[in-house]
């Protein structure tokens, strides 16, 4: 019984800069990589296991292979995706369905409910969250006269923040801005509006706008996410939400502190600082920008640092 620790897949994006490379030392395919997928099962982008007897192997075939691992889900497919956003310039106005909507238009992908926490971003960044429409029919009216800067919702953002995005939520992250983001195992994206931006070939990128409108929460409200921390042994524990469909968690560690765990698998993204972890006398480093998941009957283990960490569940 080990951490799994997971090689990243890169993904070039018109938005992407070079942050994921001079903020966790990552090797970047160019200097417009907007995604690091941490920890992937999704067919587009399938983390590798870098460790021990399952060495080589992809996340997406170990879940189907070794399913005790991950405590005899009853899931079909891995339901998280985590991932590192590098927002160097702003990102398309954007809008993700729900399960059922995806289910029957997209050929059985999973919905796209998402949470970012903000690791760094530059002074006074804000974001698209949410839209002013109080109807469809107006929603409708203000997309088809270009009225985006009546329609869209932008709110302040600041390192350290966290937003919980359900699906059918209007949103944007902007330039400046570098997020991990916690979401269902999905790549579906519906395109409504891109700043009229071009392509390396000069193409205008493709919109979805039937697609969004059917899709998009009218009005708008925000989803709740009230943070709460508590002290646990040279650790705060912040709890950011918990949802049908994740929760999600900052572990601040500041010196040694024990945990158990046995019922649930955890994924584990380390942001900022380093330690080790310590299980059945193995020691295994952990430096910003390490990804790994602890499987179902882990046990008792330690994590001895100055580190910062992004837990997460099912």
């Amino acid at each position: 019984m080990q951490p799994l620790f997971l090689k990243p897949v890169f993904k070039e994006r018109i938005w992407g800069g070079t942050a994921l490379k001079k903020e966790f030392g990552y090797e970047i395919p160019s200097d417009s990589t907007g995604e690091c997928w941490a920890i992937s099962a999704h067919p587009n982008g399938p983390s590798v296991i870098e460790n021990g007897q399952y060495a080589g192997m992809t996340l997406d075939n170990l879940w189907r292979e070794h399913q005790e691992l991950f405590g005899n889900p009853k899931e079909e497919v891995f339901p998280l995706l985590t991932k590192i956003l590098d927002a160097n310039m702003d990102l398309s106005v954007q809008v993700h369905p729900d399960d059922a909507y995806a289910k029957v238009n997209e050929n059985g992908e999973l919905g796209k409910t998402e949470c970012w926490y903000i690791i760094d971003c530059k002074k006074d960044a804000d974001m698209i969250f949410g839209h002013n429409a109080k109807t469809k029919e107006e929603l409708i009216q203000q997309i088809n006269e270009g009225k985006w800067n009546e329609l869209l919702r932008r709110v302040k953002i600041k390192p350290g923040d966290f937003f919980f995005v359900p699906s059918g939520t209007i949103h944007a992250l902007c330039e400046g801005t570098l997020v991990l983001e916690t979401q269902q195992s999905s790549d579906t994206t519906y395109r409504v509006y891109d700043y009229d931006r071009r392509d390396a070939e000069g193409n205008l990128r493709d919109l979805h706008l039937d697609k969004a409108i059917e899709v998009t929460t009218v009005p708008h409200h925000d989803a709740m996410s009230t943070p709460r921390m508590v002290e646990h042994e040279n650790t705060a524990i912040t709890t950011f939400v918990e949802s049908e469909f994740f929760s999600v968690y900052k572990w601040d560690i500041y010196g040694k502190a024990s945990f158990a765990f046995n019922e649930q698998y955890l994924l584990f993204s380390v942001i900022k600082g380093q330690g080790s972890l310590s299980h059945n006398g193995e020691k295994y480093e952990l430096g910003k920008g390490t990804h790994f998941i602890i499987p179902v009957g882990f046990g008792d283990f330690e994590i001895d640092g100055e580190c910062e960490i992004i837990v997460s569940h099912t």
